[in-house]
C-alpha cells in the first residue's frame, strides 16, 4: 500500500482529495473522472512500453495492449463520427504540435486566434514554439460584441495565406462557427483544424455543433468536459491521417501512455451512454443559469454570457484584480483562475479577469437552481477580498451546500 512505502505522498495524495471535495471547482478545464477511468490510469499497463501502432509495435508482447488502443481508436471514431483517430498524444499542446509537422515547414503562415483574445499558446503566439518557428497572424474578437467578426478572419486569410486556421481556443464562451470558418479555409487553401479541447464533451454530448463535416483535422484533450484522464487525441477525415500518424510517431514521441490509453477507452464508453447526453447539456444549462445570475448581480461578462460551459467575467467595474478576485474565491471555497480579457490594460500575471465553468460542479451534482447561489457567494467573496473571516464563513456554507448533494 502506498501508505506504507509512502506515507508522505499517501498523506498528500489524501489532502487533494479532501480539497477537491471541499471546494466548488470552477476551473473550466478540470473535471472529476469516474472511479472507472481512475482505475484505469492506474492499471498495470503502465508497465508496458508500445512504440508504434497496433499490430505495428516495435516491442514484442502487445497482444492485450493493441486491443486496448484499437478499442479507444473505435470508440472515438464511433462517438464523434470521424475516419479516423490517434489516442497517443501525450496532452493538448502535443497534439497541437503534431498538426504543425503534419502540415508545415518552419516559417509556414499559420493562423489562429490571439492568446489574450481566449485563444491557445499553440495557435502561434509568440510566446509559444509555434510563434517563434511559424510565421504566425492572429485574429482577434470585436471589443463591442467579445465575438470573432468572420469577415475580419477572411480578410485577414485573404492577405496572409496561411496553410492552417485554428478555431478554437481557451477562454471562449461563445459557440464556434466551424461552417464560416471552413468557407475561410476552403477559400485560401488551408487545412482548418478545430481545437475542440474545451467542448469535446458538449460536442459529444449534442450541446454543441461539431466541427466533424467542417474541420478535416480535430485535436481535443480527453479531460475537460469529455471527463476522461489527462491525454489527448487527433481525430481526422481519411486523407489526413497518415500524415497525422507519423507526425505523432514517431516525429514527435516515442511510446505512447497505455494506461492512459486505456483510460480514455473508459471515458469514451462512458460519453457513448444516454446519461453522458445529459450531463452535457446539464453543463450548458449550468453555465447559462449562472452567467444570467452574475448578471443580475453588476458582474460584466465578456460577450455578454455564455452558450457552453465557461464564463469569462472583466471585474474592472467591480475594482478589484483577476489575480486578488481567485485567491479571495479560493479561500471562499470557490476554486477558479484569473484570466486575460479582450483588450486587457493589465499585465497576463496580473489581468482584470477571472475565468470559471461548470464542468466539475455538474458532474458533482448541482443544478441550475443553485447557481443563483453560487452567484451570491461570488459576489460577497469578492467584495470581502480583504476579510479572511467573511472568506472563511463563505467556505463553511460551500462546504455545507457540498455535504449535502
Amino acid at each position: 500500500m502506498l501508505s506504507d512505502v509512502d506515507p508522505e505522498i499517501a498523506a498528500l495524495i489524501q489532502a487533494e482529495s479532501a480539497r477537491q471535495s471541499s471546494k466548488l471547482r470552477m476551473i473550466a478545464s478540470e473535471n472529476d473522472v469516474s472511479a472507472a477511468v481512475l482505475e484505469a490510469t492506474g492499471s498495470v499497463l503502465t508497465n508496458k512500453y508500445s512504440e508504434g501502432y497496433p499490430g505495428k509495435r516495435y516491442y514484442e508482447g502487445q497482444q492485450v495492449v493493441d486491443q486496448v488502443e484499437q478499442l479507444a481508436v473505435d470508440r472515438a471514431r464511433a462517438l464523434f463520427g470521424v475516419d479516423h483517430a490517434n489516442v497517443q498524444p501525450l496532452s493538448g499542446a502535443p497534439a497541437n504540435l503534431a498538426v504543425y509537422l503534419a502540415f508545415l515547414s518552419p516559417g509556414d503562415t499559420v493562423m489562429g486566434m490571439s492568446l489574450p483574445m481566449g485563444g491557445h499558446l499553440t495557435h502561434g503566439w509568440n510566446v509559444s514554439a509555434t510563434g517563434k518557428w511559424f510565421n504566425a497572424v492572429q485574429y482577434d474578437v470585436r471589443k463591442d460584441t467579445g465575438v470573432v467578426d468572420l469577415d475580419e478572419v477572411r480578410s485577414l486569410a485573404l492577405a496572409e495565406r496561411p496553410r492552417v486556421i485554428f478555431c478554437g481556443g481557451t477562454a471562449i464562451p461563445r459557440t464556434i462557427d466551424f461552417p464560416a470558418f471552413a468557407s475561410i479555409a476552403a477559400e485560401v487553401d488551408a487545412v482548418l483544424v478545430a481545437d475542440i479541447a474545451h467542448i469535446a464533451g458538449l460536442v459529444a454530448g449534442g450541446a454543441h455543433p461539431s466541427p466533424v463535416g467542417h474541420a478535416p483535422v480535430i485535436t481535443t484533450t480527453t479531460h475537460k468536459t469529455l471527463r476522461g484522464p489527462r491525454g489527448a487525441m487527433i481525430l481526422t477525415d481519411a486523407e489526413h491521417a497518415r500524415a497525422i500518424d507519423r507526425a505523432v510517431f514517431p516525429g514527435l514521441q516515442g511510446g505512447p501512455h497505455n494506461h492512459t490509453t486505456a483510460a480514455i477507452a473508459v471515458a469514451l464508453h462512458e460519453a457513448m451512454q444516454p446519461a453522458f447526453r445529459s450531463y452535457a447539456h446539464a453543463i450548458v444549462a449550468n453555465a447559462q443559469a449562472l452567467a444570467a445570475a452574475l448578471l443580475e448581480r453588476g458582474f460584466d461578462l465578456v460577450s455578454g454570457g455564455t452558450d457552453n460551459h465557461l464564463i469569462l467575467i472583466d471585474l474592472t467595474s467591480k475594482g478589484i484584480g483577476g489575480k486578488p478576485a481567485a485567491r479571495a474565491l479560493d479561500q471562499a471555497g470557490i476554486e477558479l483562475n484569473y484570466n486575460a480579457v479582450p483588450y486587457d490594460t493589465r499585465k497576463p500575471f496580473d489581468p482584470s479577469g477571472i475565468r470559471l465553468g461548470t464542468p466539475a460542479i455538474t458532474t458533482r451534482g448541482l443544478r441550475p437552481e443553485q447557481m443563483p447561489q453560487v452567484a451570491e457567494w461570488i459576489d460577497r467573496a469578492i467584495a470581502a477580498a480583504d476579510n479572511g473571516p467573511a472568506l472563511d464563513r463563505i467556505a463553511a456554507e460551500v462546504r455545507e451546500l457540498l455535504a449535502a448533494l
